[in-house]
């Protein structure tokens, strides 16, 4: 989505130096009901670690909002932000069993599990919480897929939350996450074919699952077109009513990029534009950000921006896009060059689309004596 007017405004009226994020609340707003309205369902979990800018938090608690968090600090920024404890939950399947113990403290009755060894964790520290086991998803058609790090096959996610109801747990669902950056539709389907199998096993020794959290993976628009909310929405229901009939359980949905990434934009700022040899053919354009100030997802050229400057009605050629940072990794966009013009020129500011998620919450506290990336919410 292209910058706001009232990003815009901002940048011109405030003219902050150096890389700054601005996210337009506004947006934010508009994402949330686009969701509850394509999914009115689903009670929808907020994934903080997108942006947990207090500002965003605070607004989607007062809509209504309930939180994924995968640490005790974010569990208290939501409950900061006015969401009650029953709306909050520990979505992190690697957890230290004191951190179970705290948030169990703050009134968390609700944590994701992948094994029978946190299953454990969980029993001591939050005895009689409900549990849900993650199932592993193979993340096709996901510009930025998801390891084998989270997650087990359905098989033993039976094995799990058995142990979860032997133990006094209760043994709430599963979930899965289909990726993030998912653009087929059919994701979800592959996904909630698996938990219906895990629901009917269990369903067969007398424990009865109630609830599947659906995960994240909803996109925001970054070079290519993406479906809307809406078409999401309906093919997740024709895919629950395919395999689950007139007794679909309770869903939650996690968005986090879907929810704040186009949102934001990232300004920036041309440091140097330079060639590599006299006959080179590709400039190497140096912005004062870049993967170690906030773009960490353009890792093996993932996620590509949208990048908009004053002169793009000029020609174009293709370059190399870095950051400024002494680290040889620190380069954006090398395997498939980003066409930029050729009028662009040393000090000129650049706008970087589709930013207000996983950027804050990537940048470095100061690698090379760098600043982490300042956010505005306006």
């Amino acid at each position: 989505m292209a910058a706001t007017q009232r990003i815009l405004d901002f940048l011109a009226t405030r003219r902050p130096s150096g890389p700054c994020l601005v996210v337009d609340l506004d947006v934010v707003r508009d994402n949330y009901r686009a969701f509850e309205k394509a999914l009115p369902d689903s009670r929808i979990y907020y994934a903080v670690k997108a942006n947990p800018a207090p500002e965003i938090l605070r607004l989607l608690a007062a809509m209504g909002s309930s939180f994924d968090t995968a640490s005790v600090a974010e569990v208290e920024m939501a409950m900061d932000a006015g969401a009650p404890a029953d709306r909050i939950s520990f979505g992190n399947t690697i957890k230290k069993e004191r951190d179970i113990l705290r948030a169990y403290e703050l009134g968390i009755r609700l944590f994701a599990v992948d094994c029978v060894e946190e299953v454990e964790k969980v029993a001591r520290a939050a005895p009689g919480a409900s549990v849900f086991c993650r199932v592993l998803t193979d993340g096709a058609g996901a510009e930025w897929p998801l390891s084998r790090k989270f997650g087990c096959v359905p098989a033993m996610a039976v094995d799990v939350l058995r142990h979860a109801k032997a133990l006094g747990l209760d043994a709430y669902g599963v979930s899965f996450h289909v990726g993030s950056q998912q653009t087929d539709l059919t994701a979800w389907d592959r996904a909630l074919g698996d938990a219906q199998r895990v629901f009917a096993a269990l369903a067969e020794e007398g424990i009865v699952l109630r609830m599947v959290n659906m995960g994240g993976g909803f996109p925001t628009r970054y070079l290519k077109d993406v479906p809307a909310a809406q078409a999401y929405g309906q093919a997740i229901f024709d895919a629950l009513r395919k395999h689950f009939g007139n007794r679909i359980p309770e869903t939650i949905v996690e968005p986090g990029r879907g929810m704040v990434g186009n949102a934001g934009v990232i300004k920036s700022e041309v440091v140097l534009i330079a060639k590599k040899a006299d006959n080179d053919n590709v400039r190497w354009v140096y912005l004062d950000i870049g993967k170690f100030g906030g773009l960490a997802e353009t890792m093996d050229e993932a996620i590509r921006y949208p990048i908009v400057t004053a002169r793009d009605a000029d020609e174009k050629s293709p370059c190399v896009l870095a950051g400024p940072t002494c680290d040889s990794a620190d380069v954006m966009y090398e395997k498939t060059p980003y066409p930029l013009p050729l009028s662009l020129t040393i000090g000129d500011e650049v706008l970087i689309e589709g930013t207000g998620a996983y950027t804050t919450t990537y940048s470095a506290v100061a690698f090379n004596g760098f600043e982490p990336l300042r956010s505005y919410v306006i």
